[in-house]
């Protein structure tokens, strides 16, 4: 559990609307309310509704069902962050005025055939933590008169474009060691008494290259959307599962760079499909609906995952 504080934690649950939730939403949003529960915190709700193209009222309807099922309640008022694209610009901004971030007109499309043809002539290209090869793109390198100029020539044709995080830049701003602090099981499995421990992490943000802050069809990456959320929100304890265990390190960076507030990290276990697979909202047999329509109690599903 994590420590208590001198003043009331502040807890979140943050699922995004493109879906129905399932067994490993369940986990997370119990281990949020028991750990608020425990240390007198409070226990707030965001949906993470940036993708407007995937994420749908319908869904939005059915997570707020599925969590009063389980007899969660959560502090009003909830966070859409559909509703806060002007906070996420801000942060943005400053980063443009740090220098940081430039715009990038390379599309999926075109990073793969550049990255295949490197590793064609036998040089292998790196990837990030999920996998993804990190952005291959000269823009980096041009001066702002060429970047002022491709923007306005991309903007004048419609041509869409992202803004990405120049990494070395980033990463050299900010001085010293970066870190955060865990109250997780990691990958060697929780404390055989029960007890919290707290860890350092020493946080790798240039493992994810530069990575995207906006793009044309959501004005905000997840990277920056939870960072200014939490801080907004005056999140004090971030509770999620483990395959966000190293975009701390991207959150860690830009929390630094805006003058953000950390707060302490706990990166719960994942819940496994029989294809040993993390559960992914496709997975009807382990939804909560599903399931609560196959006769399960809410009981049973705190049985379940808890």
């Amino acid at each position: 559990m994590p420590h208590r504080l001198s003043k009331p934690p502040v807890y979140r649950f943050a699922p995004s609307p493109n879906g129905l939730l399932h067994l490993g939403h369940a986990l997370s949003a119990l281990l949020n309310a028991r750990f608020a529960a425990e240390t007198g915190g409070r226990l707030l709700l965001r949906l993470e509704d940036i993708d407007r193209t995937r994420c749908r009222p319908a869904f939005e309807q059915a997570a707020l069902d599925d969590l009063a099922w389980l007899g969660l309640t959560f502090d009003e008022p909830i966070r859409r962050q559909s509703e806060h694209f002007a906070d996420y610009e801000r942060a943005l901004d400053r980063l443009r005025d740090l220098g940081l971030v430039y715009p990038a007109f390379l599309t999926r499309g075109e990073i793969r055939t550049r990255v295949a043809a490197i590793e064609a002539g036998g040089a292998p290209w790196p990837r990030d933590p999920d996998g993804a090869p990190l952005y291959p793109g000269p823009e980096r390198d041009w001066s702002e008169a060429q970047r002022a100029d491709a923007v306005a020539e991309a903007t004048a044709a419609g041509r869409p474009f992202a803004w990405r995080l120049d990494m070395a830049k980033a990463r050299n701003a900010v001085k010293g060691p970066l870190t955060w602090q865990e109250t997780g099981l990691r990958a060697h499995g929780e404390p055989e008494d029960g007890k919290t421990v707290l860890e350092t992490v020493h946080a790798m943000p240039e493992a994810w290259g530069d990575v995207i802050l906006s793009r044309p069809d959501a004005p905000s990456s997840y990277h920056l959307s939870v960072t200014v959320d939490d801080a907004l929100q005056g999140v004090t304890h971030v509770v999620r599962g483990q395959d966000l265990f190293h975009a701390t390190s991207v959150h860690r960076l830009l929390q630094a760079l805006l003058d953000l507030p950390e707060p302490v990290y706990h990166h719960h276990r994942l819940i496994l499909g029989a294809d040993g697979r993390k559960l992914s909202k496709s997975h009807r047999d382990t939804g909560l609906r599903d399931l609560r329509e196959k006769g399960l109690s809410a009981a049973d599903v705190r049985a379940l995952v808890v």
